[in-house]
């Protein structure tokens, strides 16, 4: 019990991240109509699971855990998120982390990474603000990729509950389908190597891209 309330509290839903005004591209896919009901989003959310929270945020996760500095592994993620709205969602939320990390969950690690943060040294991205302080609170790799994986997959769902729109309970059967996409995505994290770092369907980035000049729209990105 030394860890899973503070793993809980800083995955739920309610944490101030801005999380809710996001849809990561799937909104493009909802304006050309590809996007439309439960399952297509099922497939969508899937697809996402497997690329972007696998071959980004999840790998650049393991690494810190493995000992990179997080100061390099800043500067690769914000490399490899070639979308700009992806890029600024990822430092947006990670910004609202680290402000929140320190007054609740205050370590050295996370004190390190704020002031490479403020000093401009670096740009603050979501998944190694989470890192630093999971694996300061002592979270196993394993569990703190699943948790990560499995909050996004949360704030996505229940994005989509709003935009497409879908019921509450389509919501929770997705969500139960996503559980095992997640789990499998914590299994290939373990086995990528630094050549996969930022290996993302191009169909997911071009979706974020065309979202920044869409007519009408609910979410930032």
């Amino acid at each position: 019990m030394t860890y899973q309330l503070a793993l809980q509290q800083l995955c739920d839903s309610a944490l101030p991240t801005g999380a809710f005004a996001h849809s990561f591209g799937f909104e493009t896919y909802v304006d050309a109509g590809v996007i439309f009901d439960e399952g297509s989003f099922g497939v969508w959310l899937g697809a996402f699971i497997g690329q972007q929270l696998s071959y980004s945020d999840g790998l650049a996760i393991r690494f810190l855990y493995e000992g990179w500095d997080v100061g390099e592994l800043d500067e690769h993620l914000s490399a490899s998120l070639l979308p700009r709205e992806v890029r600024e969602a990822s430092v947006k939320m990670g910004g609202r982390l680290l402000e929140i990390g320190t007054e609740v969950f205050p370590s050295g690690q996370l004190g390190l990474y704020r002031d490479l943060v403020t000093s401009g040294r670096a740009a603050g991205h979501q998944p190694l603000a989470f890192a630093v302080v999971a694996r300061s609170l002592g979270v196993p790799l394993n569990e703190a990729l699943a948790a990560y994986l499995f909050a996004s997959v949360t704030s996505l769902t229940q994005n989509a509950v709003r935009a497409i729109p879908l019921g509450q309970n389509a919501g929770q059967r997705l969500l139960r389908t996503a559980a095992d996409g997640v789990a499998a995505a914590v299994e290939r994290i373990g086995h990528l190597t630094p050549d996969d770092f930022g290996a993302v369907s191009p169909g997911l980035e071009i979706s974020l891209m065309r979202h920044e000049r869409q007519r009408a729209r609910m979410f930032m990105s």
